[in-house]
């Protein structure tokens, strides 16, 4: 079987179980809903990022790379954003307007790749500034979490908290207007039947981040 059409590798069996850890965080913070459940939640999102990092370093270490992964990896990222964002609102540590705006954005970056696939491109690669986006996030959500009990260290959380948090979502639609300028330069050169467009790609790449 050809390298990319691996289905059982180390980084994918990584990924998926930062996949499973998906529900397990959902319960913890909606259904337990303590202090000890946050802190459970909190090092699952710790595990869900080191492994993030994890699984990137053993692909290319042992040239583990897949379709499959470069597929499971972003999607895990996304769902562990998506769950903790409208966990934190459910909860009432953020407002429903900051999931509006990264829903919003996820959803202008949906059309864009529609438009790519019916155009009968890849989807475009991952960029330095929505994987800082996601990290940002990421390293948002649990001091939030912390900041939203009554605690010594609760109005330094919230601090850092809200500041990785606006960061990263400016970074984040800095990263989609990245990306739609991208879609359009490749749109307009395929109606201009330029060369380049198609190609452009490699198979495998991604809108993400």
């Amino acid at each position: 079987m050809p390298a990319g059409q691996r289905v059982f590798t180390i980084p994918n069996l990584i990924s998926l179980a930062r996949l499973a850890g998906v529900p397990v965080f959902i319960w913890l913070v909606l259904v337990v809903r303590s202090q000890a459940g946050d802190w459970w939640a909190v090092g699952l999102l710790a595990l869900a990022g080191i492994s993030d990092w994890l699984d990137g370093k053993i692909a290319r270490a042992l040239n583990q790379q897949s379709r499959l992964g470069e597929m499971l990896d972003p999607a895990a990222d996304r769902l562990y954003i998506v769950a903790t964002i409208i966990a934190l609102a459910v909860r009432s540590i953020i407002g429903w307007w900051l999931v509006i705006v990264l829903a919003v954005r996820e959803l202008t970056l949906g059309v864009a790749l529609l438009l790519l696939r019916r155009a009968g491109y890849e989807p475009l690669k991952v960029s330095f500034v929505g994987k800082a986006a996601t990290l940002n996030l990421l390293y948002a959500f649990p001091l939030l979490f912390l900041g939203a009990h009554p605690t010594s260290y609760a109005d330094i959380a919230r601090v850092f908290g809200w500041a990785f948090a606006l960061w990263g979502t400016a970074l984040y639609w800095w990263a989609a207007a990245l990306y739609l300028k991208q879609t359009r330069r490749l749109l307009r050169a395929d109606r201009a039947g330029q060369p380049g467009g198609k190609s452009s790609t490699a198979p495998g790449q991604r809108i993400s981040g």
